[in-house]
């Protein structure tokens, strides 16, 4: 294929996944903003206003970063692993393996749309969190970053899951049992300098307490993990969930039956 070719199939692929969650607005844009909300009051105002500062600020300021984040790791993975799936239940997925499509654009295209709603949401998000706290934006770059890179990663991770999945059922296994207790985990209501040393270091193994410190660290200036090194852990998981996202389409395991 053309370069040209290429770039129509990636944008045939965005567009579709695009709209896909744009059509349903009312399912993928608003439940998450009207928990985060929730959040918001219950843990910020009602029980933030008992636990008074932490880190140095806010326990509302101190959270919000946590909760922008929680809001784009579900959705970016979400939206992967619900539309990968459907277009495997229905059989529709392999017009598009035996068309001249290199599987990295393919892959490139659906992680592209986790990426959006990710994106999407964790704005609405921050705009929400505005009527709540005043943010204050320490180091821009980093918040980019950060939130590329994350909903990126669990694109990938959602995809993964969809490859595997065999019924609607198995794509809310791994969300609920996996990425919901990590999420709870990753330091969004806590400083692990509060835990026990033991606990402090077992937290380190949960990849999501680095995307949230390093977006912390991108608002409020504070984090609980060097930077550097959070990013750098990001990084790897991306790598090695490409490749791995890529072997499966590669081989077709999971995939052609």
């Amino acid at each position: 294929m053309s370069s040209y070719e290429i770039y129509i199939a990636y944008m045939t692929i965005v567009r579709k996944e695009i709209q896909r969650f744009m059509r349903i607005w009312v399912q993928t844009l608003l439940p998450p903003s009207i928990t985060m909300v929730l959040y918001f009051i219950i843990f910020g105002n009602l029980i933030g206003s008992r636990i008074g500062q932490m880190g140095g600020f806010d326990y509302m300021q101190f959270i919000v970063p946590g909760l922008i984040m929680m809001s784009v790791i579900t959705n970016s993975y979400g939206n992967v692993v619900s539309s990968f799936y459907s277009t495997k239940y229905q059989g529709s997925l392999e017009e598009m393996l035996v068309s001249p499509t290199p599987n990295w654009v393919i892959l490139a295209g659906y992680v592209t749309g986790g990426v959006a709603r990710g994106l999407a949401v964790g704005a609405i998000v921050t705009s929400l969190s505005m009527f709540f706290t005043q943010l204050e934006i320490y180091n821009l770059g980093i918040i980019v970053l950060v939130v590329l890179m994350t909903s990126i990663l669990f694109s990938l991770g959602g995809f993964i899951n969809a490859v595997f999945a065999n019924s609607f059922d198995d794509i809310s296994i791994i969300p609920t049992f996996v990425l919901t207790p990590l999420t709870y985990l990753g330091g969004v209501f806590y400083s692990i300098d509060l835990l026990p040393d033991f606990w402090a270091s077992a937290s380190q193994l949960n990849p999501i307490l680095y995307m949230v410190n390093a977006f912390r660290y991108g608002i409020l200036g504070v984090s609980d993990i060097a930077v550097g090194y959070a990013l750098l852990v990001i990084s790897a998981f991306i790598i090695g969930l490409f490749s791995y996202c890529m072997y499966l389409l590669n081989t077709g395991k999971g995939i052609r039956k």
